[in-house]
């Protein structure tokens, strides 16, 4: 299988909301004693909704698509040698970030997402975002522009904000604490020159902040395909600019260069400046 269909793309948003309502919900604000294990540091988090869903996710990806690759985040953090050259297939690839937002979901927080981005040919083809909270969808097809759709089926256009003048009139999310010295304290100062900053904790909103037009711009210094593709596609296609800090064109392959997700290239230009100024 090389090709999404309308069908197959209508399937896989069922299918991130019926694992988030089977594995992820029912406990949330409700995980036992043994439930949450630490992986790299104490923000850095493993539920049981985690392994649950990336297991219930891969196996219905590979049901219905025999042959495509499936990266999922639990797996990689297992195997990581199933990064290597796993996006230059010609047959379709999903990346699945089962919960994105663990260290919110972890302690009851309502900030998480399930995120779902399909590749080809080194390339992100289709992203999707489902809020198990909201019970809503974010996705983007590319060349095809990004909607929202609810529940009920209604679907409206996403766009992102319209440019402003000045980084003063910008809201936006800097995710400064994976950067290096002395970048890491710069980034964090120079925030403060911003109208406003939010910090979710969770790529899957913050994305969905930008994409819709409620906040300016978005930056990772981190990059796991898992947390990004799906996100970057959505704010591209509703309109925003994204790229590494160094300019280039994001893509599947890259794990470093950081990201910075905004409304157009001038934007993008001005908080490349403004937010690295020594």
């Amino acid at each position: 299988m090389t090709k999404l269909t309308s069908a197959d793309f209508d399937w896989l948003t069922n299918l991130l909301s019926e694992v988030a309502a089977v594995e992820i919900m029912p406990r949330f604000r409700n995980l036992g004693s043994g439930s949450v294990q630490h992986k790299t540091s104490a923000a850095d988090l493993v539920t049981e909704a985690d392994v649950g869903a990336e297991r219930a996710i891969t196996a219905s990806l590979k049901a219905r698509f025999p042959g495509a690759v499936v990266i999922g985040e639990e797996a990689v953090s297992e195997t990581p040698a199933l990064l290597d050259g796993w996006s230059r297939t010609d047959e379709l690839a999903f990346v699945i970030d089962p919960v994105d937002g663990t260290f919110n979901f972890a302690t009851g927080v309502a900030a998480f997402g399930v995120m779902l981005a399909v590749v080809k040919d080194g390339e992100t083809i289709a992203g999707i975002i489902h809020d198990p909270v909201g019970k809503d969808w974010i996705m983007a097809e590319k060349s095809a522009g990004a909607r929202l759709m609810r529940a009920d089926g209604h679907s409206v256009p996403l766009a992102v904000s319209s440019p402003v003048g000045s980084i003063g009139d910008m809201i936006g999310a800097a995710s400064w604490q994976q950067m290096p010295e002395p970048d890491r304290s710069i980034m964090a100062r120079n925030q403060g020159k911003c109208l406003g900053n939010v910090g979710y904790r969770c790529a899957a909103q913050e994305y969905r902040l930008v994409a819709a037009g409620h906040i300016h711009f978005a930056l990772y210094n981190k990059l796991m395909p898992w947390d990004h593709l799906a996100g970057a596609l959505i704010v591209e296609e509703a309109g925003g600019h994204v790229r590494r800090f160094d300019g280039s064109a994001y893509r599947p392959v890259h794990l470093d260069g950081g990201l910075l997700a905004t409304t157009d290239l001038d934007s993008w230009k001005m908080l490349r400046e403004e937010l690295w100024a020594a």
